[in-house]
C-alpha cells in the first residue's frame, strides 16, 4: 500500500535532516509528555523477558531501546533502526552508556537483518513515515522469529468527537510550535497531513493480516489519538 506524500522524492528526508537536533524537545512540546507515557505502556504491554532481541524501526533517538533495556537490566540486545543517519548520531550521543545497541540506517521497506532474528519489532511514530506499508509489514514479519511480537504505536483516528474537534484545532498551531522551537514550520505541516491521511485502527488490523500476523488487535490511548497495534508471527 503506497503512500502519496511520503512518496514525494526526498520529503520525508528532508523534514528529518531539519528537526533532528531538537526531535526529543518537540515531541515533548507537541504532546505535552504524553509520548513518553505512550511509549511506556508499549514497552508494558510487551512485558518483555530476559536475553532477548529488539528490533525497533524508526527508532529516532532510541527512546524503545532505552526503556526495553531499563526495563531488562540491560541484559538484553537492542538493534536501533532508523532511515536518517543524524538521528541515529544524536541517539548514539544521548545513549552512550548503554552498550547492548547496535545503530544501523535502514529503511523500513529495507532491513538489513536475517530472516527469523528478532524476538520484537516495535515501531514508533514511524509507520506513516514509511513509502510502503504492505513492504514495511512484511519486512517486519521476515526480521521476527516463530513466536516473535509485532507492536506498533502511531497516530490514529479519535473515537471522541469533541476531542477530535479540538485536536484539529490544535493541529493548526503545531507547524507554529515548530517554526518557535526549531525554526522551521513545514516539517510539522507535513506532520499534521501525515496524521490526517494514516489508516485507521481497523484498517491497519487488516493490513497485518494480510501480511501473516496472527492475534492482532489494539488498544487506544488518548482517546484514539494514538493506538498501540499488537500482533504475532506464529
Amino acid at each position: 500500500m503506497q503512500q502519496y506524500l511520503q512518496n514525494k522524492e526526498g520529503l520525508v528526508e528532508n523534514v528529518f535532516n531539519k528537526v533532528y537536533d531538537k526531535y526529543d524537545l518537540m515531541n515533548d512540546c507537541m504532546s505535552f509528555g504524553a509520548h513518553r507515557m505512550w511509549k511506556k505502556n508499549l514497552i508494558s504491554w510487551m512485558n518483555p523477558s530476559s536475553n532477548k532481541i529488539l528490533v525497533d524501526v524508526a527508532c529516532g533517538t532510541g527512546d524503545i531501546g532505552k526503556l526495553f533495556l531499563d526495563i531488562t537490566n540491560k541484559d538484553n540486545e537492542v538493534i536501533c533502526v532508523d532511515p536518517n543517519k543524524r538521528m541515529i548520531e544524536k541517539g548514539k550521543t544521548k545513549l552512550i552508556n548503554y552498550k547492548n545497541i547496535k545503530w544501523i540506517a535502514n529503511s523500513a521497506e529495507n532491513l538489513s537483518l536475517k530472516n527469523n532474528s528478532c524476538d520484537y519489532y516495535t515501531i514508533s511514530f514511524g509507520l506513516r513515515n514509511t513509502k510502503n506499508l504492505n513492504k514495511s509489514l512484511s519486512e517486519a514479519y521476515r526480521v521476527l522469529k516463530p513466536g516473535g511480537r509485532y507492536l506498533c504505536l502511531e497516530f490514529s483516528k479519535i473515537q471522541n468527537s469533541n476531542l477530535e474537534f479540538l485536536y484539529k484545532y490544535y493541529s493548526k498551531v503545531i507547524p507554529f510550535i515548530g517554526k518557535a522551537i526549531v525554526g522551521e514550520k513545514e516539517p510539522y505541516e507535513y506532520l499534521t497531513k501525515s496524521i490526517d491521511k494514516f489508516i485507521s485502527q481497523d484498517e491497519l488490523i487488516n493490513l497485518m493480516e494480510k501480511n501473516n500476523f496472527e492475534n492482532c488487535n489494539y488498544r487506544n490511548f488518548s482517546g484514539g489519538i494514538v493506538a498501540i497495534h499488537s500482533g504475532w508471527k506464529i
